[in-house]
């Protein structure tokens, strides 16, 4: 069957090949990694960075990675054969935010609803 429609199975094969990243963007993206991960060490191990600002400076760095990694190595993209990925992606980042924002509201109401010891509660020895 393969036979009697080349022309379909060359634009078959050449649609699967487009949507698989070029060691070009293979390279570039492993560069890209690199360069981001050395970039966090060193904002904690340079020591050049305000203590306050380490953490936001690392997250900042871990966000580009991430998207980083989804464009060069899993191909995300707004490309039409690409658009269902993202939507999935986007759902599961979206039920995550609310598990974790949830996760972090309940921690907070039980600690500000607990009763903390107070010293005339404490015992004495």
């Amino acid at each position: 069957m393969s036979g009697a429609h080349p022309s379909h199975d060359a634009a078959h094969h050449d649609a699967a090949h487009a949507d698989h990243g070029s060691t070009r963007s293979y390279l570039i993206g492993f560069a890209l990694s690199v360069v981001l991960t050395l970039a966090s060490f060193g904002v904690v191990m340079s020591g050049l960075v305000p203590h306050d600002l380490m953490m936001p400076g690392i997250i900042v760095f871990g966000v580009a990675q991430l998207v980083v990694q989804l464009v060069c190595f899993l191909h995300m993209g707004t490309s039409p054969s690409q658009r269902s990925n993202l939507a999935i992606m986007l759902f599961t980042l979206l039920i995550l935010a609310i598990v974790v924002v949830g996760s972090l509201w309940v921690l907070h109401n039980m600690n500000v609803n607990m009763m903390h010891p107070t010293s005339h509660m404490m015992p004495v020895e």
